[in-house]
């Protein structure tokens, strides 16, 4: 999984599947899509059990997150900041936003 750390004011953890870097997914209507984007998501490469260390920190710190992919949404419900009701998909791509 890919986790890349945007500073602002209130930091923006983004984390994505490394299979999924890159690619483009819309809902079936055209009204929704998932662009995820390289210069966004592509940062560190790290295991599950780092990822989950990682969200675990950045959610103390007041972040928010961006998530995407099967493997770093389930992170996420490991990490206990997303729960299964703010999991969404388009194209069978799960993704959860948190605004903490």
């Amino acid at each position: 999984m890919f986790i890349k750390i945007h500073k602002s004011y209130r930091d923006v953890v983004a984390v994505c599947d490394s299979d999924i870097v890159g690619k483009n997914f819309e809902s079936e209507d055209g009204k929704f899509q998932l662009d995820v984007k390289e210069n966004f998501f592509k940062g560190e490469e790290f295991s599950e059990e780092e990822t989950i260390k990682i969200m675990k920190k950045m959610s103390v710190e007041d972040a928010t997150f961006n998530i995407i992919g099967e493997n770093s949404v389930n992170a996420g419900l490991k990490a206990e900041i997303i729960s299964q009701e703010g999991i969404k998909e388009i194209q069978g791509i799960p993704f959860a936003l948190v605004l903490m």
